[in-house]
């Protein structure tokens, strides 16, 4: 329930499909800077620092130092289970 009420507000929503985008299989080429989340966003930095103070409560979004900047990343695992989660019962139990 509180992934799904982060991802409930448009801008948390926004922040974690960037970060989706971003991704990359090796988690020290993956993500983006704070600032330039914000900056695709079109929000200010603390308004930014509170929707991922949320996604993060939430399992959505992790952090990582690299050198001075701070890299955030989406939480694709805590997404996996949620969907697996929400799609358990989907058609008798018969999706794949």
């Amino acid at each position: 329930i509180t992934a799904l009420a982060a991802l409930a507000q448009e801008t948390r929503l926004q922040a974690f499909r960037e970060l989706v985008k971003a991704h990359d299989p090796d988690p020290q080429a993956g993500g983006l800077a704070a600032g330039e989340l914000a900056r695709r966003l079109g929000v200010p930095a603390p308004t930014l620092s509170f929707h991922l103070k949320e996604l993060h409560r939430a399992g959505l979004v992790h952090s990582s130092k690299r050198g001075r900047s701070v890299i955030y990343q989406a939480g694709l695992d805590t997404m996996q289970s949620l969907a697996g989660y929400l799609l358990e019962d989907c058609c008798g139990g018969a999706c794949g």
